[in-house]
């Protein structure tokens, strides 16, 4: 009976040493995605794109003109073409103007402005996903504030944005006359369908069901 208890004991330890390394393993690993997530650095692996911002408020691209950013840029024009660097962690990106060189940031009263060092965290913004199939950037500093721009093309304060509003929704489109067959991205065109269009695509539909 010794001999067993001695046995018994010894795979408890055993058990618990090997449960104990698991959640150890398991929480390092958790502390170290939420660090870089939150904390994107250079020792991140980035993935470059370059694409153009279609703004649905103003019906044009986003474009860095130096310190100024607006979004009144046409499609191709070398200032709308950006340059993104996608963190490998989370949805963290960079934009800088490809003809500029200058990064889109958001100031800590909420402005937007260019500036040739990207590297601080008010130059980062995180992609969000909407419905529509439209991308809203919101800024990773602070919390709540979208990159926007009203109908004249100007960059909106960020403490005024929310991510109902049009002014924040934006398209990823190829640059004009260029496409990469490579692109993880989703990219989109914008087109404007007429009714009788739209009701031709309908029968067509129609039609082919009724064949099966």
């Amino acid at each position: 009976p010794s001999v067993v208890k001695k046995r018994r004991g010894k795979l408890r330890a055993t058990c618990w040493l090997v449960i104990s390394e698991s959640q150890q393993s398991s929480t390092d690993f958790r502390f170290y995605i939420e660090n870089h997530t939150k904390h994107p650095d250079d020792l991140s692996r980035k993935q470059v794109r370059i694409y153009q911002l279609y703004s649905r408020t103003t019906g044009k691209h986003v474009q860095i003109l130096g310190k100024k950013v607006n979004a009144n840029g046409d499609d191709g024009s070398k200032y709308a073409l950006l340059v993104v660097e996608t963190e490998t962690f989370g949805s963290h990106i960079r934009i800088k103007g490809k003809e500029s060189d200058h990064y889109i940031c958001m100031n800590e009263k909420g402005k937007i402005v260019g500036r040739p060092d990207g590297r601080k965290q008010d130059c980062v913004f995180v992609e969000e996903f909407l419905e529509n199939n439209y991308t809203a950037l919101v800024s990773a500093k602070y919390k709540g504030w979208y990159l926007g721009f009203n109908r004249k093309g100007r960059p909106k304060k960020g403490s005024r944005t929310t991510q109902r509003q049009q002014e924040v929704h934006f398209m990823k489109r190829h640059p004009k006359g260029r496409v990469d067959p490579v692109e993880e991205f989703k990219f989109t065109t914008v087109t404007k369908r007429t009714r009788r269009a739209r009701r031709l695509k309908s029968r067509r539909n129609n039609g082919g069901n009724g064949q099966h």
